[in-house]
């Protein structure tokens, strides 16, 4: 007889975190605090376990937003597949989606964040859901495996110069933030910067730093990297750690900042530390060449080597739904 797959709805945050944290291919938007802060934008968030005879196939913690007579149910870095999951992923999926109890107008999105894993991508596929790519869904990556010496004879020598220079220069200092304090205080010259940046600049941006602040300077996941010129704070950078990939998160700074190269110097620092923390993997957290061509080309002073995001995946009950809102997504 075939073994009963369900799913168990979970509301201990800490439990949550403690085996999430403990599985291959764990991830900051499979966490609590990241379902904290799509709670305080509006969301309703909820996390599920996926069970067959007391074994632990996945773990998925979803957001909904509803529209009218629609829902659409968006998962990030996710469903995370135990390894026993993993040779069980069609029937962890088909757990998953029974539970959600999609309506005729629902939709519901998946987006690994770069966590996708082969056993989660045939899942996926053999359940239907239409992957959805665009120009921008991009990044670089920079290996690192090989030593720090051999990653900067491999960067452009426009970087290498600007490196040795922001190094060079006594007044720029480098310091990883660990008291939550002198977090929350970076975090607010973040904002600040941030906020000035998108002035400036005039881009879009999801990131609300009033609902992020208190929960990204509780993560222990999260890198603060603060920049100063002559002890006045010039630059913030914030990444995000898992077992084997760094990624750049989000970064801020003024015009001290570009005057001093702090952004390279900034930039070298996290490589430094996701070497040394383990990660095979830094990602120059997206890039839009044709919308943002400064960004990119700074970026690839550093590597060139570009992959492709994962995709989003959309799955609907309806057929109808499902070819509309592939299209719709496609467009934004």
């Amino acid at each position: 007889m075939a073994s009963r797959v369900e799913v168990e709805e979970v509301a201990d945050s800490s439990d949550w975190d403690r085996r999430v944290w403990a599985c291959p291919g764990a991830n900051i938007y499979c966490g609590s605090a990241w379902g904290a802060y799509k709670t305080r934008r509006g969301l309703k968030v909820r996390r599920g376990v996926v069970t067959a005879d007391g074994e632990v196939l996945a773990f998925v913690q979803w957001q909904e937003h509803r529209k009218g007579p629609a829902r659409f149910v968006y998962v990030q870095g996710g469903p995370l597949l135990t390894e026993t999951g993993a040779r069980r992923a069609e029937a962890a999926f088909a757990a998953f989606i029974a539970h959600l109890d999609l309506g005729r107008f629902d939709l519901l999105g998946i987006n690994y964040e770069r966590f996708e894993t082969r056993d989660a991508t045939l899942a996926l596929l053999m359940h239907g859901f239409a992957p959805i790519v665009q120009a921008r869904d991009h990044t670089l990556e920079l290996d690192l495996t090989p030593d720090l010496a051999v990653i900067q004879t491999e960067m452009e020598q426009r970087w290498r110069k600007a490196l040795r220079k922001a190094e060079g220069n006594t007044a720029l200092t480098t310091h990883f933030l660990e008291d939550r304090d002198e977090r929350l205080s970076a975090f607010d010259d973040f904002t600040a910067m941030y906020a000035a940046l998108r002035a400036r600049k005039g881009f879009a941006s999801s990131l609300r730093t009033d609902a992020f602040r208190e929960i990204a300077a509780d993560d222990e996941h999260l890198l603060f990297l603060d920049v100063s010129e002559n002890g006045k704070r010039v630059l913030v950078r914030i990444a995000h750690l898992s077992a084997e990939r760094c990624t750049d998160f989000y970064t801020a700074s003024n015009d001290r900042a570009r005057a001093t190269g702090a952004a390279t110097l900034a930039v070298w620092r996290i490589v430094e530390r996701a070497k040394a923390e383990g990660c095979r993997i830094f990602d120059l957290g997206g890039i839009d060449p044709a919308a943002n061509r400064a960004v990119f080309e700074f970026k690839r002073g550093l590597s060139r080597n570009v992959v492709q995001n994962d995709p989003l995946w959309l799955y609907g009950k309806s057929p109808t739904a499902r070819k509309l809102g592939t299209l719709l997504f496609s467009l934004r």
